[in-house]
């Protein structure tokens, strides 16, 4: 069975629940019963919805946040990785020294000029970048230890491509956006319900209440494009940054 076809018979069945109970609770009712004596039932519901979207609200731009700051410790990850790699060479001769630091800042530069772009854009990674990753991967792994002291230093260094790559594909998997279609459309239909319910609390043309309606419903909007701007931790306005390969190799005209 569908989980749509699951969730669409669990909200009626709960509707038709309550419904029922409240159908046959007012025939149970005598002609002497007088309404004024119980709470509004209208204001306690709104309240209830307004603090239940509320809730949803903050757990969907906790998410969004969360997913941001992840996003921005892979990059982390992978820059001081590939630092490590560039610093730890420095025990291998020149040659093959001057290669694997040439084809890391090779790698950073295409990162942050070219497919850091590509993943605002499009939301992914770009062969060309895996491509340049391998590249460091062979240096580091055909190169056969000639000293001790460069055998000593082979493996960390084998460790810290593998933590490279594997902090480029966690950054792959956060490119893009990160909030189911559902959930849009439980924060969009939520919205218009709490926004809505203003209208049925006899809401008038004072200057005071068309205010406080007016912010309330401009807060909502700020806080679902909040959620929005987190959604896609790199292509949008508050998105990850590119800080630490600026930081860790300052020696390339990487612009920022």
């Amino acid at each position: 069975m569908s989980e749509w076809l699951v969730l669409s018979l669990a909200m009626a069945a709960a509707c038709a629940v309550v419904l029922s109970i409240a159908f046959f609770n007012h025939r149970r009712i005598g002609e002497d019963d007088d309404p004024n004596e119980t709470p509004d039932v209208i204001e306690y519901m709104t309240m209830m919805i307004g603090v239940i979207y509320a809730i949803v609200l903050g757990l969907a731009i906790a998410g969004v946040w969360e997913g941001r700051g992840a996003a921005q410790e892979y990059v982390r990850q992978e820059a001081q990785a590939l630092h490590e790699i560039s610093v730890r060479s420095q025990v291998y001769p020149a040659e093959v020294r001057a290669r694997i630091r040439s084809d890391v800042d090779a790698y950073v530069t295409y990162v942050v000029g070219t497919e850091w772009q590509a993943m605002a854009d499009e939301g992914e990674l770009t062969d060309r970048g895996g491509e340049l990753l391998e590249r460091i991967r062979r240096d580091v792994t055909d190169y056969e230890p000639q000293t001790d002291h460069e055998g000593q230093a082979y493996q960390p260094l084998v460790d810290q491509v593998a933590v490279a790559d594997d902090a480029r594909s966690a950054r792959g998997s956060s490119a893009g956006a990160t909030m189911p279609g559902v959930v849009w459309f439980g924060l969009i239909t939520g919205a218009l319900v709490t926004v809505g319910l203003i209208f049925t609390l006899q809401i008038r043309r004072s200057f005071r209440e068309m205010l406080l309606a007016g912010l309330f419903s401009a807060l909502i909007a700020f806080l679902l494009f909040l959620i929005w701007d987190f959604d896609a931790p790199f292509g949008r306005g508050i998105s990850a940054t590119a800080e630490p390969f600026l930081t860790q190799f300052s020696h390339l005209d990487l612009g920022g």
